[in-house]
Order: C-alpha cells, then sequence, then structure tokens
C-alpha cells in the first residue's frame, strides 16, 4: 500500500501544538525523549511551554553518549534547569549500551561506559549509573532495545506516551516510521502515533511534519535557547542537512567526527584511544570519496558487484565477515521465496534509502561498515540471542546454498 503526504489547513506550529497539548491532557505519565539536538530542543521547549499552561508535568529522557561535545552537555543542562518547574524526573542515562561503531571491521560495535575503560568524560554526578536502576537493564543491550524496554518500564502497565522529535523529511526510514500502515494507531485522526512494543505505551512524534526551514525560523523568531554547537557547525562549513547530534560513530554520524578534532582536540585525543577506528574515521569519513562506501561508489575492474561482494567478505575479520553472510544469507532467502533466483546486480536507485535489492547494494552495506544490516531492512539482533541466531543461520546457509563454504 502506498503512502502519501497530504498537506493540512495549520501551520506545523498549530499542529505540534495541539499535539502536544493533547498528549499532555490524555496521559498521566509522558516522557519527552531528549537529544541535546535541534529538533527534540524544540520539542522540550514546546512542551515546557504547553506544560506550564496546563499545569501539567512530564519527564526527561536523555542517553548520555559519553563521547559527547561538552557544548551538548552543557546545553542538557541548561535546558533542564530551565524547566525544572515542570520535569518531574530528568533520566540522564549513562549505563553501557551497544551501538555500532561504522569506523572498523575489528571492532564492528562500542559500548559507551563500558566498565573497566578509560572513558572519554566522567558522567554528571546525579546520572543514572546504577545497572540495578531500571529492572529491564541487560548489561551492554542495544540502544534500541534499551529505549523500547523503557518507554514499558516507563508506563507502568498503564496507558503513557513518549514523544519522540523525529521529522519525516530527514529520511525514508524515518517517514515511513510516522507514515506506515502497519502500526496500530491511537485513532485514525492521530496518525502522529503508534503503539509501543509491550502494548501499554504510545510514541508521539509532535513534530513529524517540520522541515529544516521550519526549525530554524522557530528558534530565530522565538529567540529560544539551541545548542551553540550548530554555530560552531555553521562556521566550519557544515551544510544544514548535515548537521546532526547524536552517538559519533555510526555510518552517518561519522561524517562529522572531523568536527571534535577541530573544537574539542583535548577530547578527540581521549576518543582515538577510547574507539577503535576513530582517528581514521577522522580523516576519511567526512569526505566524498570511497573509503566508506558514502556518495561514491565503484567497483574494481574486472569484478561484478557481485564478485566485488564476496571479494570484500573474504577481506573482513572472520568474525564480522561470518556475521556479514548470515544477514546476507537471509535477505538473499527472502527473495528466493518471493521467486528471485538472485537479486540483480544492479537496480536504479538501489543505493538510496529506500531498499531496492541489488549486489551494488550489499556492496554499499559493507563498504559503510552497517553491521546491524540496516540498508537491508534488518534490526539489531538482541545481545542475549544473538549467538543462538548467529549458530542457527549458519546452518541455515549449508541447507539454502546460499554463501555456504562450498560456493
Amino acid at each position: 500500500m502506498s503512502v502519501y503526504k497530504l498537506p493540512l489547513d495549520q501551520t506545523v506550529l498549530e499542529a505540534s501544538t495541539e499535539r502536544i497539548s493533547w498528549t499532555l491532557n490524555n496521559f498521566d505519565r509522558v516522557c519527552i525523549s531528549f537529544s541535546g539536538g535541534k529538533d527534540s530542543t524544540v520539542m522540550l521547549h514546546l512542551a515546557g511551554q504547553l506544560a506550564r499552561k496546563l499545569n501539567k508535568t512530564f519527564s526527561v529522557l536523555f542517553i548520555d553518549w559519553e563521547a559527547q561535545f561538552s557544548t551538548t552537555i552543557d546545553h542538557c543542562e541548561k535546558m533542564r534547569a530551565e524547566y525544572a518547574d515542570v520535569i518531574s524526573r530528568f533520566y540522564w542515562v549513562a549505563l553501557p549500551l551497544t551501538t555500532p561503531n561504522a569506523l572498523t571491521q575489528f571492532s564492528p560495535e562500542w559500548q559507551c561506559w563500558e566498565p573497566g575503560a578509560n572513558w572519554v568524560r566522567q558522567p554528571p554526578d546525579d546520572a543514572i549509573t546504577d545497572p540495578a536502576y531500571f529492572p529491564f537493564y541487560q548489561h551492554g543491550m542495544s540502544f534500541e532495545h534499551f529505549v523500547r524496554d523503557f518507554a514499558e518500564w516507563f508506563s507502568q502497565k498503564r496507558p503513557a506516551a513518549v514523544s519522540i522529535g523525529i521529522r519525516a523529511d530527514e529520511s525514508y526510514t524515518r517517514f515511513l516510521a510516522v507514515a506506515s500502515q502497519r502500526k496500530l494507531r491511537f485513532a485514525d485522526d492521530k496518525p502522529w502515533t503508534s503503539m509501543a512494543p509491550g502494548g501499554h505505551c504510545w510514541y508521539i512524534y509532535p513534530i513529524y511534519d517540520w522541515k529544516t526551514a521550519d526549525i530554524w525560523t522557530w528558534f530565530s523568531r522565538t529567540q529560544y535557547s539551541y545548542n551553540p554547537l550548530y554555530n560552531l557547525m555553521y562556521q566550519a562549513g557544515v551544510p544544514l542537512r548535515y548537521m546532526r547530534i547524536c552517538e559519533p560513530f555510526g555510518p552517518e554520524q561519522r561524517q562529522g567526527l572531523w568536527l571534535y578534532h577541530v573544537l574539542e582536540p583535548e577530547r578527540w585525543a581521549a576518543m582515538c584511544e577510547r574507539v577503535n577506528g576513530a582517528h581514521c574515521g577522522g580523516i576519511y569519513a567526512g569526505h566524498d570519496n570511497q573509503f566508506y562506501g558514502h556518495r561514491k561508489l565503484e567497483k574494481p575492474e574486472g569484478h561484478s558487484w557481485k564478485t566485488y561482494a564476496l571479494f570484500l567478505l573474504e577481506t573482513m575479520p572472520p568474525a564480522t565477515a561470518e556475521h556479514y553472510r548470515n544477514k546476507i544469507a537471509v535477505y538473499l532467502r527472502w527473495y528466493q521465496k518471493q521467486g528471485m533466483e538472485d537479486i540483480p546486480d544492479t537496480q536504479p536507485a538501489d543505493t538510496g534509502s529506500k531498499d531496492i535489492p541489488s549486489w551494488r547494494r550489499v556492496c554499499k552495506m559493507l563498504l559503510n561498515n552497517d553491521y546491524w544490516c540496516r540498508m537491508l531492512s534488518f534490526s539489531p539482533t538482541k545481545s542475549k540471542h544473538y549467538q543462538r541466531y548467529n549458530q542457527r543461520i549458519a546452518k541455515k546457509r549449508e541447507e539454502w546454498g546460499i554463501l555456504c563454504k562450498n560456493n
């Protein structure tokens, strides 16, 4: 089923104000997911101002990634203080969480706040550092699984809401996160809602239809505070569409690593010591080159995209290669079941955000160090199930005759 963008008879600010007001009035427990970036800052400002008018309170969830700019941490502290009167609980989480490290194939994941490591910086004194604080927490769990389980825990088995500041205009993936017809809505006239796993909490996307220009126009007109890191990015020549504030080592986020070197050289030195591949990423990730398969993508002479993908797998560390073979095998098997003996070598637009199957897309995924294969529509496997999953798929590969040892 196709999904479409339909215009509304109101401004995005008016629509967002209605959505946030509705959320505050209809849920006893509301949490704002905050990253310190421009989108979640707009959302927190709007929620804070409306909560004061409606005499309501809400909670805030902030995931501290350890390796973050000083300006981001300062901005989060400032926002917490600015709305202390309406924030009932600020969950400043500084627990070991696992996230992709797209800088190297030898350590394709890294863990923030890893016990025994030389941390890039120390967490605030009131941050949540006790693993026993959340009953659902498992050491080293992924960010995706943490926020999902947090939503269910936060609900206390009663209707609750977690507001998320994603915008459909940012990417096709984020557009589908809001527009997918497969998701359960709170009501037909609330397309900006979806039920979280667990069945008690609702995800709310109050600014999903804002564009980047809307965000900065709002800041300019209201003069409300935002992360001053954006000013530094602008001065450094970073285009507006590439200004991101989040964990720094993912396939998209690594493009901004060089800014740490320029803006915070002491912190950059600590990051290079802490995270495998950081120095290399700082050199190559921010440029239009083929090192990480970013933008430009070419194959060596004499190779098809399929043989190039197989060649890339052969050059990887054994554990990483086995991980990718399992994922790619499942991907190929799915298309076999759809009647496609093999995916095409190339297809139009096959390296974009929409999953159009081809071996060229597989190559881009491998060069991107997209460890959880999001480009192939996968999501992270739970860490406690990962080893069993790998063993099961390895056996299946032999049964299917796909990417097994003899072919």
